[in-house]
C-alpha cells in the first residue's frame, strides 16, 4: 500500500498496530517494541529528513473561534474501483472532528450540507478556515471565463460563502500551500487509519468505507489523546463549554426567512419577462404578482435520492413562495 500511489500512505503505522493489537487480541505492546520488531522484519521506511517541522499550536482560544474545513480526494480502499471525496470539518481548539463524510462527487451542496449539520448541531461559529477551491472562493482569472472580467477576486461570492454570508459567519483563505497544510495535517491520520482499515476488512464500497470512517471518527474524538492539545477531543471541547469558552452561538433564522431551508441552499435569480414567467431548468414558472422585469431569488434544495428539488422564490415585492419540481441537481 505504500508503494502504490492512489492511497494516501507514505510509510508504516506502528501506532496502527499497537491499536489493533489491544483492541483485536487485548495484548498491550509498547511502540518502541513494536518498532523494533518490524526493524528486524524488514518492514521500516526512514524518514525524510529534509521535510521542515510544521507549527502545530493550537490558533484559538475558544471553541468555535476558528472551524477548520476541508476535502480530499483519495482512493481509500485498494479493494475499491474508484476515488472517494473525504468533507471533514474540525474545531481548532479541541480538535473535535465536528463533521465527517465520504461522498463520490464534490460539490457545493456537499458543503453546505456540512455547514447545515455543524450548525444544527453544535450552533454557529464565528470563523471558518479554508484553502482557495473554487466552491469557496471566487479567484479572478481562474473563475473568470463566465464572469465579466472587471469582477476581481471576492467580489462574487460562491453558493457555498453565501450561505455564511447569510449567517454573518468569517472566513480566512489559506493563501500558500504552507499555510493550507495547517487543514491537511489533522486529516492524515484519519486517512491513514481508513485506509489500513478498509484494507484488513476488504472494504469496495463507499457504504461500507462510510462505516469505517464513522468508526475511527468516533474513536479519534472519544478515546484518542490529541498529540498537539494532550487531551481527548471531546473532553477539552466539553470543557471549554462548560467554562463559557465559546464562540457557538444559537442559530437564528434571519428575517424574512422562515426555514433553515432558505439557508442551507442554492441560491439563483431570474428576470420576470413579458409573460410573467421565469425559467428554470427549461420548465416555465408563472409569478403573477410580481412587475415585470423584476428579478426573482430562488432558493433551492435537492434532495439527491428522488431528485426532486424544493424551491422557494421572492422577489423585494413579493413574499417568499414555495414549490417542489423535478430538475437536475
Amino acid at each position: 500500500m505504500i508503494e502504490d500511489e492512489e492511497l494516501p500512505i507514505q510509510s508504516y503505522n506502528y501506532s496502527y498496530i499497537k491499536d489493533q493489537l489491544y483492541n483485536q487480541y487485548q495484548q498491550e505492546v509498547s511502540l518502541p517494541t513494536i518498532i523494533s520488531r518490524a526493524q528486524e522484519m524488514g518492514f521500516y521506511k526512514s524518514k525524510d529528513r529534509k521535510r521542515k517541522p510544521h507549527d502545530r499550536e493550537v490558533q484559538s482560544e475558544y471553541v468555535g473561534q476558528l472551524i477548520q474545513h476541508d476535502s480530499s480526494y483519495h482512493k481509500f480502499s485498494p479493494y475499491a474501483q474508484r476515488k472517494w471525496y473525504l468533507v471533514t470539518s474540525l474545531d481548532d481548539f479541541s480538535r473535535l472532528l465536528l463533521y465527517y463524510n465520504l461522498v463520490e462527487k464534490e460539490t457545493a451542496w456537499q458543503h453546505i450540507l456540512a455547514l447545515e449539520d455543524v450548525f444544527l448541531t453544535f450552533g454557529v461559529p464565528f470563523r471558518y478556515y479554508v484553502d482557495s477551491h473554487s466552491i469557496f472562493r471566487f479567484v479572478q482569472g481562474r473563475d473568470s471565463i463566465w464572469r465579466r472580467h472587471y469582477l476581481q477576486t471576492d467580489e462574487v461570492d460562491t453558493q457555498w460563502k453565501m450561505v455564511l454570508n447569510d449567517l454573518n459567519v468569517d472566513v480566512t483563505y489559506a493563501l500558500s500551500p504552507q499555510a493550507k497544510g495547517k487543514i491537511e495535517r489533522p486529516y492524515r491520520w484519519l486517512q491513514d487509519r481508513i485506509v489500513r482499515t478498509c484494507a484488513r476488512e476488504k472494504i469496495t464500497t463507499i457504504e461500507e468505507a462510510q462505516k469505517v470512517l464513522e468508526e475511527e471518527a468516533e474513536r479519534y474524538n472519544y478515546h484518542q489523546v490529541h498529540s498537539t492539545t494532550g487531551e481527548i477531543p471531546i473532553i477539552r471541547f466539553q470543557r471549554a463549554v462548560e467554562e463559557k469558552k465559546s464562540l457557538f452561538r444559537e442559530l437564528i433564522i434571519p428575517p424574512p426567512y422562515v426555514s433553515t431551508k432558505d439557508i442551507f441552499c442554492l441560491r439563483m435569480k431570474r428576470t420576470i419577462d413579458a409573460y410573467h414567467n421565469i425559467s428554470l431548468s427549461n420548465i416555465k414558472l408563472k409569478v403573477h404578482q410580481a412587475p415585470l422585469r423584476d428579478q426573482v431569488e430562488l432558493r433551492i434544495v435537492p434532495d439527491e435520492k428522488t431528485g426532486i428539488s424544493e424551491v422557494r422564490y421572492g422577489t423585494k415585492t413579493l413574499s417568499l413562495m414555495f414549490i417542489r419540481l423535478r430538475i437536475p441537481i
